[in-house]
């Protein structure tokens, strides 16, 4: 498999995942709206749903760089870390990004913003004092792949998506548990009881289906950033190689949460015991593997 058919495939594998969850809202919608009679519930509940998730989209990169205490540093601060990521941002064809370092000890990084143009790179203290420059340049290519790749945008509808799930099954909740649901004694109300069983069941499962699908799409962007970033290097064991020093970097991080943990290289929270089902980075043996299998 080479860099070009492993970023084709995940990012055909993504846009499916995204389908799933527009069919899934739509699915919802349908019964929803059904089973109270309603055919506005679908239009109300997604506006609604944009307009809570529109403040926290323009304001996100903000939010994540407050929260995991990220400084800007400067250029005559570190001109080797200034460099590495202009050469490869020239290389990438993407705008200078800012540059943040949080003073975290744990290896690790992240990319935040809206777009390429509303970036910011954030690397931890510890990865620039553990790794070599081509290690850094491996982790680097990976974040700025994220920016090329619209990776921002596409999770920030993600987010969207599943807020407006949570909204929605919250919402029939609570009406049925208010009796504002209309039952309808003619002859369609076996149908009606049938539609009301079935919001039910999708009331229960929707939000656990939204966020299986959720993480996987946050794996599927981790393994395209890496296929892209080897490409950008054009050298995939020195990001196979600063994966490997991550992984075996027990130091602990204070500043970040689950909101957060998604948006870093490798998870933070090195979950080793849990099921790579609920897992949202694949591991990272896997994705070691695949990077020393390419051909450049």
């Amino acid at each position: 498999m080479t860099l070009y058919t492993q970023a084709e495939s995940n990012i055909r594998k993504t846009w499916i995942l995204v389908s799933l969850f527009l069919i899934l809202i739509i699915g919802l919608g349908w019964v929803f709206s059904q089973s109270f009679q309603n055919p506005n519930i679908l239009i109300y509940a997604v506006i609604f749903s944009l307009v809570m998730n529109l403040i926290s989209f323009w304001q996100s990169d903000k939010i994540v760089l407050a929260m995991t205490k990220a400084k800007p540093v400067k250029k005559e601060e570190n001109p080797e870390l200034y460099r590495i990521i202009e050469n490869l941002c020239i290389t990438a064809g993407l705008p200078l990004p800012k540059i943040y370092i949080t003073p975290e000890m744990q290896s690790n990084a992240f990319a935040t913003g809206r777009d390429k143009n509303h970036a910011t790179i954030a690397i931890t203290q510890g990865l620039l004092e553990k790794m070599d420059r081509a290690e850094i340049e491996g982790v680097i290519s990976h974040e700025l792949s994220h920016i090329g790749n619209k990776d921002m945008l596409l999770m920030t509808v993600v987010v969207v998506l599943v807020g407006f799930i949570s909204i929605i099954t919250d919402w029939f909740f609570r009406a049925s548990w208010l009796g504002l649901r209309k039952r309808d004694s003619r002859e369609g109300g076996q149908v009606g009881a049938i539609l009301a069983l079935a919001g039910v069941i999708l009331a229960v499962i929707s939000p656990l289906i939204a966020m299986l699908i959720q993480l996987a799409i946050s794996r599927k962007r981790e393994f395209l950033a890496d296929a892209t970033g080897a490409l950008l290097t054009r050298y995939p064991e020195g990001l196979a190689r600063a994966l490997e020093k991550i992984s075996n970097d027990e130091t602990p991080m204070k500043n970040v949460s689950t909101a957060t943990a998604h948006l870093f290289i490798s998870s933070p929270f090195k979950e080793k015991k849990v099921s790579a089902l609920f897992m949202t980075h694949p591991p990272l043996a896997e994705r070691i593997k695949i990077l020393r299998e390419m051909r450049v």
